[in-house]
This record gives C-alpha cells, structure tokens and sequence, in this order.
C-alpha cells in the first residue's frame, strides 16, 4: 500500500511540474529542476518518516521526530511552506 502512495505522489509531482512549465511558458533551468527533485525527494522523505513515526515507539520514535524536524528545516530552505 505504501509503495502505491508513493508512485501516485511522484505521479502527481510530475504533473504539477509539468503545469509549472505550461504556466510559465518556459522549460524550467537546471537549477529549478533540481530545486524542484530535491523538494520532491524531501517530500517523500517526510511522508514515509510519518509514517514510520505513527508505528514507532520508545528511542526510535524520538529519532523519528528529530529527522522529520530536520526535514522540516529543509524543505523550508527551499522555501516550501509549513506542512
């Protein structure tokens, strides 16, 4: 069941890239593109440390909330909003 959330996550990802581009009227530069990945794998990285969170107890669970915050910190260099 996860690896389906996660295809369909990065299915969407790719189409809202694509929408940027429509939108933009331009191909994106390869600084946005890979701005635009590492947002992605950040993303992906978040939802499967949630997860893994919501089964997790004890050290690992803290563990867990320490990488989600560093995540967190990331995404939000990249200028992504608060999730």
């Amino acid at each position: 069941m996860a690896r389906g959330w996660e295809s369909k996550s990065v299915e969407e990802q790719q189409q809202e890239a694509s929408r940027g581009r429509a939108q933009h009227g331009r191909a994106l530069t390869a600084d946005e593109q890979e701005r635009a990945q590492r947002r992605a794998t950040l993303q992906l990285a978040r939802t499967r440390t949630e997860t893994d969170l919501a089964r997790a107890a004890g050290g690992y669970a803290e563990m867990l909330r320490r990488q989600l915050a560093a995540i967190d910190e990331q995404l939000q260099a990249l200028g992504v909003p608060e999730v």
